[in-house]
């Protein structure tokens, strides 16, 4: 009997021993972790102690000015001209920097920005790309966009006879979805006839950074996927992704048909994509999949949402000031005449609606913000 206690204790003691060494090797990773975060706070800490900052907690920062940016941003660059760090948590900071001099400085260092590449690559992408945005291009699409308007306008002469009132912003992203669309990606269709699953998987995507900035718990990229908002980007970005892919993929199959690719290569000016798809690096070879859709992507993105942004606080900027808003309809009127769409050449010919539409971008800039990410320590 005492043989059977003896083996059966044996395994307890053998189990108990690996719960002391795990419960150990835990608790010495634990401190590792730890160390590190201090050192790399102290790192932090001094390579922004030159620049003042308003007072911080040791672990949330300044996290409770989330949400209320612009606002907090000015009043930060009247107390702290030129550069104020703000503290996402106890180890992330950012250094806000709203001084033009200061921004030479950095801008002319090496990093990665979240819309550009970096060093060779980025400057061999834009010097490809520049002729996407040359004026005699330009030119023809202004056509398109007038016909895009005209549909969203008559969208909204039908919905205002059924509501007083309009919530605009959708309207606007699908108008300029769909102009991009036709003028950049060579696509043929309307975007603007039913809610874009698109559009909708880009306004959760920035709803969920914004959220994720909050939380503390989201700031570990493995935790952050195993959360009902970290399945929820993960899907908005495939279907992102999944829209892009379409329509590289529907132009790649228009090229293929009969006479398609000559007549593409025999015009003086191609559409961005094509540009894209024609394109050839230093060694002959054409852009990665990864590249194509990473500029697809961009593109695509920044084309359809920051203009629709801007175009919607115009407008909310002009029906605020009725008395400049009937000067640029009077100055439009006398223009246009007998109601004729607006060409190239009008547009140097509105210099009240201008100033009106770069006062309205000053005071709210799609983009009052863009991030670059240092490469080094030094």
């Amino acid at each position: 009997m005492s043989v059977s206690v003896l083996s059966f204790t044996r395994p307890l003691d053998g189990v108990s021993g690996l719960l002391q060494v795990a419960s150990l090797l835990g608790f010495a990773l634990l401190l590792l972790k730890a160390a590190q975060l201090y050192l790399h706070r102290q790192w932090l800490l001094k390579a922004v102690q030159h620049f003042p900052s308003p007072p911080s907690h040791w672990l949330f920062g300044h996290i409770q000015e989330v949400g209320r940016e612009l606002q907090k941003l000015q009043k930060r660059a009247e107390k702290y001209p030129c550069a104020s760090p703000r503290w996402l948590w106890g180890n992330k900071v950012i250094l806000e920097v709203y001084d033009p001099d200061y921004m030479k400085v950095i801008l002319g260092r090496s990093g990665y920005s979240l819309l550009l590449l970096n060093g060779q690559k980025w400057f061999q992408h834009r010097r490809m790309l520049t002729p996407a945005f040359h004026y005699d291009i330009l030119k023809p699409y202004v056509w398109l966009m007038a016909d895009s308007v005209h549909v969203m306008l008559d969208k909204w002469e039908d919905l205002i006879r059924q509501n007083s009132y309009l919530e605009i912003f959708e309207h606007v992203s699908l108008m300029t979805l769909g102009t991009i669309m036709k003028c950049a990606f060579s696509y043929k269709g309307s975007h603007q006839a039913e809610r874009s699953s698109y559009i909708q998987a880009i306004q959760d995507l920035s709803n969920l950074f914004f959220s994720r900035v909050r939380n503390a718990f989201h700031q570990n990229d493995i935790i952050y996927k195993l959360t009902p908002e970290g399945r929820w980007n993960h899907r908005a970005c495939q279907l992102a992704h999944r829209h892009t892919d379409r329509v590289i993929k529907l132009r790649k199959a228009q090229l293929q048909e009969e006479g398609a690719l000559e007549k593409v290569r025999s015009k003086r000016h191609l559409d961005f994509l094509d540009i894209l798809l024609f394109a050839r690096t230093e060694d002959g070879s054409s852009l990665s999949d990864k590249d194509l859709r990473a500029e697809v992507d961009t593109s695509m993105f920044e084309g359809h949402d920051t203009t629709a942004s801007g175009i919607s606080w115009v407008l909310y900027t002009l029906a605020t000031h009725p008395e400049h808003q009937q000067m640029c309809r009077q100055e439009i009127q006398i223009l246009l005449g007998d109601g004729a769409s607006i060409t190239w050449d009008h547009l140097d010919q509105m210099p009240y609606t201008t100033m009106c539409i770069k006062e309205a971008l000053r005071l709210y800039p799609p983009v009052p913000v863009f991030c670059h990410l240092s490469c080094s320590k030094k």
